[in-house]
């Protein structure tokens, strides 16, 4: 469904025609207005007039309709089309959602289609409205602006993450932590979620590097220093994605390697107690032999002698393991 549409001419938003295909002409024949035309999530019917209206390629409408594309930058003769995947820190539940967004840039035109959540649209509409010198750079303004919102809140869920990963740091460090059976899920469901941050950072930095340099239809010299503005921002995102995915891979690492060292004192405390188990076995073992000839079974002090060398044996056993950290 078209969510807003309207006519910016000197950077100002302007009352247009009703009609698609009028208020494009009418952007056209003045030099310096443009349409700017919202969707989200059109169904195949209701894009096919904005297809046939603005001329689009069929492969840029293919990947617009069915979404799930990485973010990237395509170029056709009447239009570029760029991908980006909004990111949202969901603080109820402490989770990243991404969604996707379109945006077709034209001679005197703009289209944007939006599907999922986290679309930053509607405040970059509204801030740009109040911004006539930016929008009067035309469509290539908007498209600056949408890119720089979306990089500006991957910024913003990094930090948010950051955050979360230090009191998940703090759990598996704390004095007999890493314990805790659901630990090692905790640690893989967050790296699920960096990798997915990362699939929506990593893609995007060629396409913003083509957006600042030369050569691109529709993008004047004069929208380059922005978009190199939006690429700076964009580098740091992606080396504070890169670094939450190291220091995980470090903390899944020091995790595994705690259980290990507990595991290992856990079989050496059991053995120890096997030793010593072994001790008080092993003399009992000697009278179940049924000899005939054992001066001890005759002997008045022989059942207490025999419980003094347990208790003896056991106890110099166990002071020897307790000193050398075994118990």
């Amino acid at each position: 469904m078209i969510v807003d549409c309207a006519i910016y001419r000197d950077g100002r938003r302007a009352e247009g025609p009703g009609d698609l295909s009028d208020a494009l002409d009418e952007a056209r024949d003045d030099g310096g207005a443009f349409l700017w035309v919202g969707l989200h999530e059109p169904t195949p019917e209701e894009f096919d007039l904005i297809t046939s209206e603005f001329g689009l390629h069929p492969l840029a409408v293919e990947d617009a309709l069915r979404a799930h594309q990485r973010p990237k930058l395509e170029v056709y003769d009447d239009s570029l089309f760029l991908v980006l995947k909004p990111v949202v820190y969901d603080d109820r539940r402490a989770r990243v959602t991404t969604g996707e967004l379109m945006v077709f840039l034209g001679d005197s035109f703009v289209v944007t289609v939006r599907h999922g959540g986290g679309s930053p649209l509607t405040e970059v509409r509204r801030r740009l409205e109040q911004e006539p010198e930016v929008l009067r750079h035309g469509p290539t303004a908007v498209m600056y602006a949408i890119g720089d919102a979306v990089v500006d809140d991957y910024l913003e869920v990094a930090a948010e993450l950051q955050v979360d990963l230090e009191e998940l740091e703090a759990d598996v460090f704390a004095p007999g932590g890493g314990t805790g059976a659901d630990l090692v899920g905790r640690i893989y469901s967050f790296k699920r979620q960096v990798l997915e941050f990362r699939r929506a950072t990593g893609p995007l930095a060629d396409p913003v590097a083509r957006l600042a340099g030369p050569g691109l239809p529709f993008v004047g010299a004069d929208v380059h220093p922005f978009f190199r503005d939006v690429g700076d921002h964009l580098t740091r995102a992606n080396e504070q994605v890169e670094g939450l995915d190291r220091l995980l891979s470090d903390i899944l690492g020091a995790h595994l390697a705690q259980l290990g060292v507990r595991q290992n004192d856990d079989m050496r405390k059991i053995s120890a107690w096997a030793a010593m188990a072994a001790v008080p076995t092993m003399i009992a073992g000697l009278y179940g032999m049924n000899f005939e000839h054992m001066p001890e079974l005759r002997s008045p002090w022989g059942y207490p002698a025999v419980l003094a060398v347990i208790a003896a044996a056991c106890l110099g056993l166990f002071r020897f393991l307790k000193r050398r950290g075994w118990l």
